[in-house]
């Protein structure tokens, strides 16, 4: 049954010319042949198919950075395809089955990012400390958070950054800096000293930490909005693509979604590849991709800087 939708509700769906138009710009598994695909053919593409069964066609050593947003350790219904929680072995053990190739794609200077919650970060650390040197634990703050009558509610998520190699890897710290409001401004001979006075108040930039308060979750009156149920911002991404990433590099999703990442890449002036099982979310992500090519802003993202959330325009 069609969702009946408020009159202001920006939420993108699919009208039955773009289902065709947008189908036939993917890359249906089912329609390739059993070789190895061609650095050719999946560049700027999205992939409708199987992760698992697609990874070992894809060369090594092809990508700058890696964003993984993977299910999570809880059940969760995907557009018809559900996960099931489990326990933390046999997460353990769905995680070895893929998450080891894919770091094979990683350049030996490329970074690898991978989303989780309370539940699953630890095993997502062991994951990675096996095939990466790990860097940092990021741990974001969902505005949102989900309800709770007998525990704390859950308002935070974590994503791990790895490195292939600790001495040559790239992070661009001025390409990330936050603006942050200047509560008592300091000045030196009548002059702001390393903040700026506008006419929207007192800022300065300041470097970015670990934990991220100004991230806000789309929702239905924003126009990245879709209805993939676990969808993440496009400021979240823009942060990791900015940090670890250049202009022209391949940026690789293997659990794709609605698009996030190829979005942000394509936006950033990235090259981009997403591997996802879904076919609507992956006609979602070419819609969105089109979009790109006519907006290509990030709420929240402003003069090279991020904005705190109550600033976002």
């Amino acid at each position: 049954m069609e969702k009946i939708r408020a009159k202001n509700n920006r939420t993108l769906t699919l009208s039955p010319e773009e289902r065709t138009l947008f189908s036939s710009q993917i890359i249906h598994e089912s329609e390739l042949s059993d070789d190895s695909i061609s650095r050719n053919l999946f560049l700027n593409k999205t992939i409708n198919g199987d992760t698992i069964r697609l990874l070992s066609r894809l060369p090594d050593s092809f990508a700058d950075l890696i964003i993984i947003d993977p299910p999570y350790n809880l059940s969760k219904n995907f557009g018809g395809v559900k996960f099931n929680a489990r326990t933390s072995d046999k997460y353990r053990e769905y995680l070895d089955a893929w998450f080891p190739s894919v770091c094979r794609k990683l350049k030996p200077t490329g970074s690898l990012y991978i989303c989780g919650d309370w539940k699953c970060t630890s095993v997502l650390q062991e994951a990675m400390e096996k095939e990466l040197f790990v860097m940092n634990r990021i741990t974001w703050q969902r505005e949102k958070g989900r309800g709770a009558k007998s525990n704390w509610k859950n308002g935070m998520e974590d994503i791990w950054f790895g490195v292939k190699n600790p001495d040559d890897y790239c992070f661009n710290l001025d390409a990330v800096m936050m603006q942050r409001k200047v509560i008592a401004p300091y000045r030196a001979d009548g002059k702001p000293k390393d903040w700026e006075e506008t006419e929207a108040g007192n800022f300065r930039l300041t470097c970015p930490s670990n934990f991220w308060d100004d991230i806000t979750i789309p929702f239905w009156s924003m126009p990245e909005n879709t209805d993939h149920p676990t969808q993440k911002p496009e400021k979240l991404y823009a942060k990791l693509i900015l940090a670890s990433s250049n202009p022209g590099d391949v940026i690789f999703d293997p659990f794709l979604g609605s698009g996030t990442a190829s979005v942000v890449a394509k936006k950033l002036g990235r090259q981009f590849c997403g591997i996802e099982m879904n076919e609507e979310y992956c006609l979602l992500a070419q819609k969105r991709l089109l979009l790109a090519e006519q907006d290509a802003s990030i709420q929240g993202y402003s003069g090279g800087a991020f904005l705190m959330r109550n600033a976002e325009q």
